[in-house]
Formats: C-alpha cells, structure tokens, sequence
C-alpha cells in the first residue's frame, strides 16, 4: 500500500511516499481505506521529534484523526462489518498504525461510525479536537446547564469544537480571539459573547460580563501565559481547564480563589489499551449531537492531499489556518 512516512524526525520535509506491507487484520481490530485525515499540532510535534517518546517507530506513518471505510474486521469485532464509514483519532503514536496511509489498521475501542450528516472530510476534523473538548468540558470540568464559561481561541481547533459542546450543555458561552474575523466566528457557532483580548484586558471584560465575580469555568487551549490569565478570569472555588501546562506558573491565585486545575492530555488513553474504551464511548455521545446540527466541524479552506502532507504541516506552522486542515486520500 502507499503511505506517506518519516525515516527521521525534522522539518516537514521529511515526509515521502513509499510502499509498506498492507496491515493483516488482528483480534479486537478491522482494517480501515484511509479515505481523509487532518493535521493537529501533537502531529507536527511527532514529526519534529519534540514528543519522541510517543512516536511510531521508523518508517514512521503519523496522524491519529481519519475517517474511512471497513474493509476488514477481526476476530471479537461485533460493532462494524466490512462497508461501515467510520472515524476517530485512532493511531499516529507508539505501538498504533497511522492515518496516512492507503490502509490503517485500528482498535475498534478508539472508533465510532462516521456521523451520517458529514462528509468524510469534516468527520476526519472531529475526533481529537471533539474528545479533547469533550474530557475537558464534562469529565473534568462537570459541565452543568447554566453555567457561564469562557473558553479560549474561538477559532483554533479544540476551541471549536468546544463552543459548541458547551452551548448545546446549556452553558453561556464567553470566547476569546486576536481578530474580529476570528470573534465572528465564535459568534456563528454559538458564543453567546465574544472578547478580543488584544482590546480588553481580563479585569475589564472580568467586570463587563460578570460584575467582577469571574467565570464558573474556564477552558484555555492556548497555555503558556494565558494559562495565568485563565487564574484571573476564574470565579470563587472555580474551575480552569487547560490541554497546554508544560510551563512554570504561580499558584497563588489558584489557591486565594479555591481553584480546581485540570489538565487534559488525550492521546494518553490511545498509548493505555486498558483505557481506549472511553474515546470510542465519546464518539457514541458526540454522534447524537453532530447528527442534530450542533456541532459541526470548522474546516480551513485550503485543502491538501495525503501527498501534500509537508504542505499541510507547513501550513499549520504558519498559523494562518482558521480551524482544521484536512487532506484527502486520492490513492
């Protein structure tokens, strides 16, 4: 089959097309035709050699996000048969197969059937920012109907996907972005109020939308400093949930408020077989809500080719995308 590898680590460069083995088909797994996949940043990372610890061993095949077609289904598999559409962030790390490729081999614990109302490109966008959304906002942070929460990068990946998880929660939705292009595209898919922060320091829009008191929850998909910001912007005996905490903070205002830190790291559960289940169940949940038109994918018009996987790494390294980027399968 082709596929599109990495003999080392390095700039996107390294991607080239080659021929591997076709995967044979084990217990608790079916074989997937590759038919979309998209780019994440622990994507990028891998490739860079940043994260070396959770990379596929050379010749490397990277992505975990895809969405395909069941072409064969292993011994213990009752939940797909060949013909099914499926999708998930199913492999790109240690010990797993990955997206881009003809075929993948994947355990169907990490799957779920394709939503019936996306095409394969916009399901190919869903999983890891869907589940990252969806382990912070309700497994951590408890998420509950009526709460006020700010969720960080209106248009980045997970901050997306998590607008929308949480207004169809019934939460009211705060978001943040650098641009009004951006603000307006929190806006259409449902914050109910947007905040450029290059124009409003946290106290003030802390004070315009909740008389000083902070949010219930706050959700930062940025990291670094903002994670301190995040502190600010937290109510009382609040909650602040982070996907980026590989940095040195001062507690102090985490605990004068009673705060709760919660630290979402997804691909942990693809490395961990014993705790796979509990994406598969996600995708399950998230079906209901994408099949009623409440969360859909935000997709960067510009599209690649599994070919073009340098392309699209170098894209997303620009950071001139607005939301996913997603590459087709043309083999």
């Amino acid at each position: 089959m082709k596929a599109m590898v990495i003999e080392k680590f390095g700039e996107p460069s390294v991607f080239q097309l080659t021929e591997l083995p076709q995967p044979e088909v084990t217990p608790g797994h079916v074989l997937i035709h590759v038919k979309a996949s998209s780019v994440n940043p622990v994507d990028t990372k891998i490739r860079g050699g940043f994260i070396k610890a959770f990379a596929p061993d050379f010749p490397a095949v990277l992505h975990g996000d895809m969405a395909g077609v069941v072409v064969g289904v292993g011994e213990g598999v009752n939940e797909f048969k060949p013909g099914d559409e499926v999708y998930g962030c199913a492999g790109g790390f240690k010990g797993t197969g990955g997206a881009l490729a003809e075929y993948m081999l994947a355990d169907v614990r990490l799957l779920g059937h394709k939503p019936k109302n996306l095409t394969m490109e916009q399901a190919a966008a869903l999983p890891l920012v869907g589940i990252t959304a969806w382990e912070a906002l309700f497994d951590k942070g408890q998420l509950k109907t009526g709460q006020h929460v700010l969720i960080h990068a209106a248009a980045g990946g997970v901050g997306h996907a998590a607008i929308q998880l949480a207004k169809a929660a019934g939460a009211t939705v705060y978001t943040t972005a650098s641009s009004k292009e951006k603000l307006e595209i929190g806006k259409r898919l449902g914050a109910d109020y947007t905040i450029n922060y290059r124009e409003e320091s946290v106290a003030d829009y802390v004070q315009k939308y909740t008389a000083g008191k902070g949010f219930d929850i706050v959700f930062d998909t940025v990291g670094g400093e903002n994670l301190d910001r995040s502190f600010e912007a937290a109510a009382l005996n609040g909650q602040v949930l982070c996907i980026a905490a590989r940095s040195t903070h001062d507690l102090t205002p985490v605990h004068s408020k009673g705060l709760s830190l919660h630290v979402v790291f997804m691909l942990l559960k693809i490395l961990q077989p014993e705790l796979r289940q509990h994406h598969g169940q996600i995708l399950k949940q998230m079906n209901k809500i994408i099949e009623e038109g409440k969360l859909v994918p935000l997709i960067d018009p510009k599209s690649f080719t599994f070919e073009q996987a340098a392309e699209a790494h170098a894209y997303l390294e620009s950071n001139k995308a607005s939301g996913k980027i997603v590459l087709t399968n043309k083999w």
